[in-house]
């Protein structure tokens, strides 16, 4: 696989964000992080965190489908946080006086077991959520646990007992942050101690310095109508402008190795490249190929034909009334979808029909909130839209 010198070393346009978020965590706050996936929500807590100084412990809610999986994601983060020899043994003499047992595995790592019934899962539940407290205490060190998709925990935690102690918990522990990650911010959360940063698309300026910058290492740049419809495509969504400008620089090497090789044509230039990391470029390093605009159409098409299966697919997962606000929003953006003009010009059903097809897109990181004006969070689904309805 051809290597992409277009992922970001550094942050890319989150420096006021980051900035919030190490400051709620050096004055042992706790905070959601709102956004749709890929719009940074990890790696600005964990940029945070290094900043402060503080451990991260990591559970992904998605991964557990069950109360006992949970307890096995929350052992095992607690463990990767904390697995100096010295550590481990603050962690063996606590496990004396408790239902678990730190064994070494078979890999050589340490790990937390228990043998319990299902109803002394609550139980140890509490016990194993004290743990980087007293970790904490003892070290004289900070923590920050990090639930990513955290509003998941409740397809199995129905009665909303496991939830409810996390909430108070969050409101008691000291030493220790708790750092949310969801799609959007629920309603308790507004009317808890809790800071909200909410993510939305990244400033056009932002993604314009990154990728000039960027382009030119790879002996390339952009004309200004050319970056213009760049940045009217990708929309301030770095994961999709990673991807075109990736798609970019690889149409380009193919163009000027089929250049290169005019008396033998290659029937897979991508996979002639692939095999040679640095193919025969005709031009001097120092030379500058300029990117027209109709390159970058092109090259966003061509990717756009290749995820249109993906797009596809997942318009058939949606009710048809979310399909048609995602479609109305593609061909015709607005920031006030609700005006009766725009529902009768495109046939949207009224009242809490729409309102709820909007909050289900919101929820699934489809459609951004009235704070980003209902914009569609996937600019290639949006362009891919746009280009089989019209």
């Amino acid at each position: 696989m051809i290597a992409n010198p277009f992922t970001p070393v550094n942050l890319v346009g989150r420096q006021a964000e980051l900035r919030q978020i190490s400051q709620v965590l050096t004055e042992d706050g706790d905070l959601l992080i709102a956004g749709v996936p890929g719009s940074g929500r990890r790696t600005l807590i964990r940029y945070a965190a290094r900043e402060v100084g503080a451990r991260i412990i990591e559970i992904d809610c998605l991964r557990a489908t069950h109360s006992s999986r949970f307890l096995t994601l929350l052992a095992e983060g607690i463990l990767a946080a904390f697995e100096a020899p010295e550590e481990l043994t603050l962690i063996q003499k606590w496990s004396d006086r408790q239902p678990v047992v730190l064994e070494q595995a078979s890999s050589g790592r340490s790990r937390l077991v228990w043998h319990i019934s299902p109803k002394e899962e609550w139980t140890l539940f509490q016990t194993l959520l004290s743990l980087p407290q007293r970790l904490a205490e003892w070290l004289g060190c900070r923590v920050v646990i990090v639930f990513q998709n955290f509003p998941h925990i409740r397809s199995w935690d129905r009665s909303e007992q496991w939830e409810k102690y996390l909430r108070q918990e969050i409101q008691q522990q000291s030493r220790v942050s708790y750092a949310l990650i969801a799609t959007v911010a629920e309603s308790w959360v507004q009317q808890s101690n809790m800071q909200v940063v909410l993510l939305g698309p990244l400033p056009a300026d932002e993604v314009a310095t990154w990728l000039v910058e960027t382009m030119a290492a790879q002996n390339l740049k952009l004309d200004s109508q050319a970056l213009d419809l760049f940045l009217n495509y990708v929309q301030g969504d770095m994961g999709t402008a990673i991807t075109v400008a990736r798609r970019l620089w690889l149409d380009h090497q193919v163009s000027e190795f089929e250049r290169s090789m005019p008396d033998h044509p290659d029937p897979d230039p991508f996979a002639t490249l692939a095999s040679h990391p640095y193919p025969p470029i005709p031009h001097p390093q120092s030379s500058i190929a300029v990117l027209q605009p109709h390159q970058i159409y092109h090259s966003t098409l061509t990717l756009v034909e290749d995820l249109s299966l993906t797009f596809e697919s997942l318009l058939m997962l949606l009710p048809s009334s979310q399909v048609r606000v995602l479609e109305s929003l593609a061909l015709d953006p607005t920031d006030s979808p609700h005006a009766r003009e725009y529902i009768q010009k495109h046939h949207l059903s009224r009242g809490g029909g729409l309102q709820g097809a909007l909050a289900s897109l919101q929820q699934k990181g489809l459609v951004y909130g009235p704070e980003y004006g209902y914009q569609i969070t996937r600019p290639l689904l949006a362009f891919w839209l746009k280009h089989r309805l019209v």
